[in-house]
């Protein structure tokens, strides 16, 4: 988390060193976001290599992010109290190793697993890489740069994944996209090691480890039963259980959180509007983006029979308008406050989805591509007024928690975006897909509506 950092005394560090740690850990960020979404574009080629179905892919998938969205809080008290550089280089070492399981994955299990271990590691690295570049750049105005060119990289990193997946799958098969990342690794690694400094909270928080067992519980079941509910049936034995568990979870979360003198997640936040729905829109930006990804990969290569590199390269324009306009977006939030950003992020994600909402077998390439470019425009605006909008008017000491509570948002986001757009799609056959995807495309415009409450309630 990054509580004391927010409440640093002014950086020592020059001009170019604050920016180098920047790029630094923007670097270690591009992979994580690279990660959740390269593998969108790669699931025909997995499903075919390892013999499985959507629903096998979802978990895949979400395994990934469930489990990063799922320690994101308590990675960050972890850096806190034993360092933060310290708990980044680990992380880079448990998702690089991770990940060369994955690209040695002999099925689907061994598949999951070492994704879950992925999210381990990456989960390490967002919120203690925010952490530092906070900490190494307290003035305000170049924080909110900072901040914008954080949200351009990461923007780019989860528009781009799709594009380097395809071009990787086209020369060297499904098992690159994960091997890709040992080099990117070993560079970070260096690259942390020699520009870095370490830094810890002057007063580490207590671990919530009640706390973290019950989230980690509620997100698992959560996520578990959108992704099996068509298998099993929603009104099954099955499900009603994991219904009943997921809710005394939660409750038993929410009375732990209330109780405990310093928790994992402080709910008392929630009482204030503009943190409350800036947290939801963080969510629903990143339901709206991977719903997005999801759907298009498997309508394109199955229902157009498009090749994993048309695939992922239709996803060309959606980059380039999230890396054009979060840095855009950072500048501002710093010149007038999230509420404009915050306006144009909801309305082009909004337009974006009512291009699709009646997407047929031959719909043209041009509004396919208008769709990905709108929406990719919405998202580069969104994720630098979200996070302001969350630590607006709160004190230091509490603007950490809540930028920590944020990120474990999108993530939950794009957890429930990758189950609900598979399950639209696991009982459609090719000819029958752009059919099944139309509630998703109305959920992503939902999404992009929902930002312009959000909007209403941000202060500028």
């Amino acid at each position: 988390m990054l509580t004391t950092s927010l409440a640093a005394p002014p950086s020592p560090l020059s001009a170019r060193r604050r920016w180098t740690v920047l790029a630094v850990c923007a670097l270690s960020m591009f992979l994580v976001g690279v990660d959740t979404t390269i593998v969108n574009v790669s699931l025909p080629e997995i499903g075919r290599g390892l013999d499985t179905g959507t629903r096998g892919l979802e978990w895949a998938v979400d395994a990934y992010t469930v489990v990063l969205a799922g320690l994101l809080i308590v990675s960050g008290a972890l850096a806190d109290r034993f360092g933060r550089r310290r708990i980044f280089q680990c992380g880079l070492i448990v998702f690089g190793l991770a990940s060369l399981v994955c690209a040695l994955a002999p099925s689907l299990g061994v598949l999951v697993a070492a994704r879950a271990a992925q999210g381990v590691g990456a989960s390490m690295l967002s919120p203690v890489a925010l952490a530092i570049v906070v900490n190494a750049m307290p003035d305000p105005r170049e924080r909110a740069r900072a901040i914008g060119v954080w949200a351009s990289v990461f923007g780019l990193s989860m528009a781009v994944g799709p594009v380097t997946g395809g071009v990787l799958i086209a020369a060297f098969g499904w098992r690159s996209v994960f091997w890709i990342n040992a080099p990117v690794v070993v560079a970070a690694l260096v690259l942390v090691a020699v520009f870095v400094p370490e830094s810890r909270a002057e007063r580490p928080r207590r671990l919530d480890l009640p706390g973290q067992v019950l989230l980690a519980v509620v997100l698992g079941l959560s996520v578990g039963v959108l992704i099996e509910g068509p298998r099993i049936g929603w009104a099954s034995p099955t499900a009603l259980v994991c219904y009943v568990l997921t809710m005394a979870a939660a409750a038993g979360f929410v009375q732990v959180e209330l109780r405990h003198g310093e928790p994992l997640v402080d709910l008392r936040l929630f009482r204030r509007p503009p943190f409350a729905s800036a947290v939801l829109g963080a969510a629903a930006v990143f339901v709206a983006l991977n719903v997005s990804l999801l759907l298009n990969t498997l309508y394109l290569q199955h229902t157009r029979g498009w090749t994993p590199l048309a695939s992922g390269a239709s996803t060309l324009p959606m980059a380039l308008g999230a890396t054009l306009c979060a840095p855009w977006s950072g500048t501002l939030v710093g010149r007038f406050g999230p509420r404009r950003p915050l306006i144009l992020a909801g309305g082009f994600i909004a337009a974006g989805g009512l291009c699709l909402t009646n997407l047929r077998q031959d719909t043209s390439v041009p509004v396919i591509l208008l769709a990905h470019l709108l929406i990719g425009v919405g998202f580069g605006f969104a994720n630098a007024p979200l996070t302001n909008t969350a630590v607006s008017g709160l004190p230091r000491s509490r603007a950490g928690v809540a930028g920590a509570i944020t990120s474990t948002a999108r993530q939950v986001g794009a957890a429930i975006g990758i189950a609900v757009a598979g399950g639209m799609a696991a009982g459609a056959g090719p000819a029958g897909l752009a059919a099944a995807s139309h509630p998703g495309w109305l959920l992503v415009t939902a999404c992009g509506l929902f930002l312009l409450v959000v909007a209403r309630a941000s202060r500028n």
